[in-house]
């Protein structure tokens, strides 16, 4: 019982530190969906992915014509030339097997890479008007299960801190 007591009595002053922050919340996925650089990225991201598409339906049609012209000719040709065109088809579909988690890769790495720079800007956002406003707390309300009355929305001021409407 004494150490309940005592416990309870530790925790009290606790709750006054607590009661005398300020929090806010941010909806960073409409911050940074509102961003004009996402929409120049996802630009980029697709005329990427479609020379990745090229690319590989090049090496598709290249397969399947090597094939054809293979198994339309291979009672005609030497054993030596058979061997030879069958290790080509197979270095083919090698490549092609090779070039979807390559390219899958790159994309990503590409990605990160373009959307790094936004993703800071927006954070240097947040911290600015956290910052200005004096909050000690500014929580993303996608990972949050509850907010009090009392939790402040601080989108409109990264918005407007990031000139976005």
């Amino acid at each position: 019982m004494k150490k309940l007591v005592v416990l309870i009595f530790m925790l009290l002053p606790l709750g006054g530190v607590f009661a005398q922050d300020k929090i806010a919340i941010v909806n960073t996925a409409d911050i940074f969906n509102a961003m004009p650089e996402v929409a120049a990225v996802e630009k980029k991201m697709a005329a990427l992915n479609e020379q990745y598409e090229k690319e590989f339906k090049t090496m598709q049609d290249e397969y399947t014509k090597k094939y054809s012209e293979y198994m339309s000719k291979q009672d005609s040709l030497t054993e030596n030339i058979k061997l030879r065109r069958q290790q080509e088809i197979q270095d083919l579909e090698t490549r092609i097997q090779n070039f979807v988690p390559v390219a899958r890769e790159e994309m990503q790495k590409k990605q990160q890479e373009l959307y790094e720079p936004i993703q800071k800007k927006m954070q240097a956002a947040i911290k600015a008007v956290g910052d200005e406003k004096g909050y000690t707390y500014i929580i993303n309300p996608q990972v949050l299960l509850y907010t009090g009355s009392s939790a402040i929305d601080a989108t409109p001021l990264v918005k407007a801190k990031l000139g976005l409407k």
